[in-house]
């Protein structure tokens, strides 16, 4: 309960007015911030102009602390007065209940208030340093446009890169069909399969629906990014790509992949359902997804910093990880290579930088404007530059997605739209309390506990009850962990795939994108992610019978299936397939300048020995075509 007022007005006003000292600058400006949360359901009056209304108040009480006079004649005053005028909108109410039911709230928030009160020209200077010139409450409509349309062209970009893949990938002659997959999946399993692999091929896996699929969530991302029914198309989107990426096996196990579902299913709750793309003050974005996007941008950030530290990688530790990482890394640029040649002591600063911006930034998320504005240049700056040095699909670029809905609405002021008459809706514009406020707090308990993992490598000390929760949502893949580049790796194996009609003269097939001739200049090729590419980097890495995909993709080969050739940049036996193919591991490097400008080489490389055992047409046909079996997800 309140502590009943020491004074009371004789003539109370008709809705409830705050007084405060006009000459200070300090409290002209959070008088401002208290107005564009009250609006018209409270009056503000400066205290040289309102002392003859309510002579019952002693100027030095107005000089002292806020004062809010309310229709009753109470007189409320200091930091009771400040929560107090808060309250008064609608469901505002929580932070004035705890400040009078919870015992030493109210001394401490008190005491709180009249240091800060007697020093009130040095936090003015702290209040403009975090907040700027706006001291108005702010909002998040242009933001919060952008990041839509910009995950809307990921999401499109995403499907358009499968779709030219999907029959090489996991059509009914690709590397891991769907179809193999689901009948295997079937075998295992009850009815808890619908859930446990939650895709819409379980109607059917034939090609017409995985380009359905592809083409659906292209079509709806293409309308999102146009602002027609936003949430209707992210939601088409999400259903479409999470169908993708249940069936796909490996080959959509890329942190990426799960990033832009988590961003996708968090997104169709962010804009009210509507048949337009339109914030607006009638059609705010929703205050809890907006929360959890956040939430999510710094889970992202601050968890690919910490596992760097934690793993106890010595690269990261002794901060030499970029001087191997440009070379290393899956599918290099041009610019990578640039950067490959800066001297050591550039690439121990870059990775200083790196760090401080993973581990310390994320935190400005939650910081006044003027922090999220610093977080958002710096987070920006370090996705253009990962863009730049090496092709990672479309991750840069939802990244910098999630880093728009730092940038609060001022700097947008320049460009004033015409104001469109709203009519009036026929129903609330806004996702009922009743459906954000239980998948908000779900959503938000699971991705707390999959930090916690990520963090402390470790479920020691969590409920279990939370990590049943996590493992009941883990078939969505909207709740992840993340956390890039744990484990620096330091060389660069490249699987050389040839074929031959007699076993002695051997033809390498040569791959898209990634490296293979010597020659080959490393190119740019995100968005796009040329997937059979990506996952020949990770064979490289591991044993050819940790790889059963692989062994699949060799017999397909064998079998000359155009699907599979197509993923290929040449094949070396157009008029008939091979007798005999051989993977061979090379140790890649790049070039120096000096060795660039005198060969034009940007690669060489030394052979380091065979990966698999050569495999021929006869042990096809022992084996069956669909040698290679399914294979494990693994994230990137």
């Amino acid at each position: 309960m309140p502590d009943p007022p020491d004074v009371r007005v004789a003539v109370p006003p008709a809705r409830p007015v705050v007084v405060f000292d006009g000459d200070c600058k300090f409290c002209r400006f959070w008088i401002r911030r208290w107005k564009s949360v009250t609006g018209d359901q409270v009056e503000y009056v400066p205290y040289q102009e309102a002392a003859p209304r309510f002579p019952e108040i002693p100027e030095a009480e107005f000089r002292r602390a806020v004062q809010l006079v309310l229709p009753t004649g109470e007189v409320f005053s200091g930091a009771e007065a400040a929560l107090a005028t808060l309250a008064q909108p609608p469901g505002h109410q929580r932070t004035l209940a705890m400040y009078r039911r919870i015992p030493g709230v109210r001394p401490i928030t008190n005491l709180a208030y009249r240091f800060i009160a007697h020093h009130r020209d040095a936090f003015f200077r702290i209040t403009r340093l975090l907040w700027g010139d706006v001291a108005e409450k702010p909002t998040y409509f242009a933001a919060s446009s952008i990041f839509v349309r910009l995950l809307a062209l990921c999401y499109l970009a995403a499907f358009l890169s499968l779709w030219v893949q999907v029959d090489g990938l996991i059509g009914p002659r690709g590397i891991l069909p769907a179809q193999g997959y689901l009948d295997w999946i079937r075998a295992q399993t009850g009815p808890s399969r619908y859930w446990l692999v939650p895709t819409l091929a379980w109607l059917s896996a034939k090609p017409a629906m995985l380009h359905g699929l592809c083409a659906g969530g292209a079509l709806a991302s293409l309308g999102v990014a146009f602002g027609v029914a936003p949430t209707l198309g992210l939601a088409v989107a999400w259903v479409s790509y999470l169908s993708l990426s249940s069936i796909s096996q490996v080959f959509l196990s890329y942190q990426w992949d799960a990033l832009l579902l988590e961003t996708g299913l968090l997104a169709i709750f962010l804009s009210p359902p509507a048949w337009r793309l339109c914030f607006s003050g009638s059609s705010p974005p929703s205050a809890s997804a907006l929360l959890l996007l956040r939430w999510l941008l710094f889970r992202l950030m601050f968890s690919s910093g910490a596992v760097k530290l934690g793993s106890g990688d010595p690269s990261w530790r002794s901060l030499t990880a970029l001087r191997v990482h440009y070379e290393t890394q899956p599918l290099p640029t041009w610019i990578g290579w640039a950067f490959h040649q800066f001297s050591p002591s550039f690439q121990t600063a870059s990775c200083v930088f790196l760090l401080s911006v993973e581990l310390v930034v994320p935190f400005f998320v939650f910081a006044p404007r003027r922090a999220k504005h610093l977080a958002f240049g710096l987070l920006l700056q370090l996705q253009i530059l990962i863009a730049l040095t090496g092709n990672y699909a479309f991750f840069n670029w939802l990244a910098i997605a999630l880093c728009f809905l730092l940038i609060d609405d001022a700097p947008f002021s320049w460009r004033r739209a015409r104001p469109v008459p709203e009519p009036t809706p026929a129903r609330p514009r806004r996702w009922p309390t009743g459906v954000i406020a239980p998948v908000a707090a779900v959503l938000l308990i699971a991705s707390s506990v999959q930090l916690v993992f990520t963090v402390r490598r470790s479920a020691a000390g969590v409920p279990k009850a939370a990590i049943r929760l996590v493992e009941w949502l883990s078939p969505l893949r909207s709740v992840n962990q993340y956390g890039l580049f744990a484990v620096m790796t330091t060389r660069r194996p490249e699987i050389v795939v040839e074929g031959s009609d007699d076993g002695r003269t051997w033809r390498p097939y040569e791959f898209r994108w990634k490296p293979g001739a010597v020659g080959g200049r490393p190119r740019f090729v995100a968005p796009h992610q040329p997937r059979l590419d990506w996952q020949m980097w990770f064979a490289a890495l591991e044993s050819c019978e940790e790889n059963p995909w692989l062994v699949s993709f060799l017999g397909r080969l064998l079998q000359g299936e155009p699907a599979v050739l197509r993923l290929l940049a040449t094949n070396p036996f157009p008029a008939s397939p091979p007798r005999y193919v051989r993977t061979l591991v090379y140790d890649y490097r790049f070039t120096d300048r000096e060795t660039r400008r005198r060969t034009g080489a940007w690669w060489r490389r030394e052979l380091m020995g065979a990966y698999c055992p050569i495999v021929s047409r006869e042990m096809l046909r022992e084996t069956g075509p669909g040698a290679g079996g399914t294979s494990g997800s693994r994230q990137y």
